[in-house]
């Protein structure tokens, strides 16, 4: 059901996959009606349908709408279709595995469409209040440390303020931990 440009930002999530995308965004929920995803109201549930060259579905991913898919599931099942792009993949791989986290100060992890990540944004800037931001829609290693921090869900934004975790934006916490 997303638009073209989310289905274009989640692939770059992805570390830039070059699979063909359906935008089942108009005529709306055609091919999700016929998946059985559409619900009454006009949504879907997040899902994920792989099929290989010959349009023979491999894969299939549901989630609830506000659950996140996990990318290296998926990335293992595009590997197993075509094995031609393991090798991309690999490279992908090594480079999250070789990344860093940022420590010390304040980290906020986060996404760029995030409505709570742009409010942390502007109330950072408002208290001038330096940080260091890393976006876990392309950075696998960070999105598996925000799960592992937020009980298993990519919940943003989410701070490291010197070893100290704020899952979730909340002026007053974050204010209390910053001593404003």
């Amino acid at each position: 059901m997303d638009h073209i440009p989310c289905l274009k930002a989640w692939a770059a999530s992805l570390g830039g996959i070059t699979y063909p995308l359906l935008s089942d965004f108009w005529p709306h929920g055609r091919v999700a009606k016929k998946y059985g995803v559409l619900r009454p109201d006009g949504f879907t549930e997040r899902a994920i349908f792989v099929l290989d060259k010959k349009g023979v579905i491999q894969y299939i991913d549901i989630h609830e709408i506000s659950d996140q898919p996990d990318n290296e599931v998926l990335f293992a099942v595009l590997k197993q279709v075509d094995p031609s792009a393991a090798k991309v993949y690999a490279a992908i791989e090594k480079a999250d595995a070789e990344f860093e986290l940022p420590h010390g100060g304040v980290v906020m992890y986060c996404t760029p469409w995030c409505s709570d990540c742009r409010n942390a944004r502007a109330w950072l800037k408002e208290h001038r209040i330096s940080y260091t931001e890393v976006d876990i829609s392309i950075n696998p290693k960070a999105a598996r440390q925000v799960r592992e921090w937020a009980n298993g869900n990519e919940t943003t934004p989410t701070f490291d303020i010197d070893g100290t975790i704020l899952v979730d934006f909340d002026a007053k916490k974050l204010a209390d931990l910053l001593i404003i």
